[in-house]
């Protein structure tokens, strides 16, 4: 169910090992500590597949990666309350928050195709940590980019996807993954007044070990900063220090269709705009 399954590869099995297919049942905690295992033999590169809200199991094998430096790679799927009918309990809430606070560890949430891509680019590559890709269970709605746009800044935690006008810069949005569409959504409510840059922010920590010339140029110091994540927003204080406004989540989720719960909690165009310009 998060379609990670090598097609034209055998799955493993008892006297079987020449597949690249390992079902391991719903035991997440074996599945992360086996991943590891997997990686410290040599050889390989091994990635684990389950959804995010069950990243919980899998926290003390993420852990041990960080403080070993074994590049295991985590595939999280079904990444927010947009999981929908499921419930809050199968709906991530504070799960970001709670990675992305493990030293050593990369939480990169893509916004689209191109971002997914760089994304498995970014982790196969690294070498000294885990990577978790964090996947929306959802379409997301497609967006347009500068024209001037490189795949490769994906890499770089942070980039520009729609510019300000000339002149003065009044305040920008931020997003990640399924939230970037509506943080563009939310700039064409309210260009016909404002000056607004949309910021994609598929990793955090990416982007926090940038150098600050960079930093500075894509979330410029003393511009007002609105960042829009469906999930809870603890750590975004931290990186940024302007006036900032946060729209995320401060409860668990319901049990709804996905396109009901993005208009309960907020978290379209309109709403946000709506938000925004109270607060500016």
């Amino acid at each position: 169910s998060t379609n990670t399954l090598m097609n034209g590869f055998d799955s493993i099995a008892p006297g079987k090992f020449s597949g690249r297919n390992f079902h391991f049942g719903i035991r997440e905690h074996g599945m992360g500590a086996i991943v590891n295992g997997i990686i410290l033999y040599g050889g390989f590169k091994a990635f684990g597949a389950t959804f995010f809200v069950f990243s919980d199991y899998m926290r003390p094998t993420i852990r041990l990666a960080a403080l070993m430096k074994i590049p295991m790679i985590n595939v999280f799927t079904h990444d927010s309350i947009f999981v929908g009918e499921d419930g809050p309990t199968h709906q991530p809430v504070e799960h970001l928050a709670v990675l992305r606070a493990i030293p050593n560890s990369v939480v990169i949430r893509p916004a689209d195709g191109i971002e997914t891509a760089m994304a498995w680019v970014y982790a196969l590559r690294k070498i000294d940590g885990p990577v978790s890709l964090i996947l929306t269970r959802q379409k997301i709605d497609s967006f347009e980019r500068e024209s001037d746009f490189n795949p490769y800044d994906v890499l770089k935690g942070a980039y520009i996807v729609s510019k300000e006008k000339s002149g003065k810069l009044d305040f920008i949005i931020a997003a990640s993954g399924s939230e970037v569409p509506v943080a563009v959504a939310a700039k064409k409510h309210l260009e016909k007044e404002f000056s607004i840059r949309v910021v994609s922010i598929p990793s955090k920590e990416i982007f926090e070990s940038q150098s600050e010339e960079y930093k500075n140029e894509i979330i410029p110091n003393n511009i007002p900063l609105v960042i829009v994540e469906a999930a809870t927003m603890n750590g975004w204080g931290d990186l940024f220090r302007e006036k900032l406004l946060l729209i995320g989540m401060n409860s668990f989720g319901a049990s709804a269709p996905y396109q009901t719960l993005a208009e309960k909690f907020g978290f379209n165009g309109k709403s946000v705009a709506e938000k925004i310009k109270n607060w500016i």
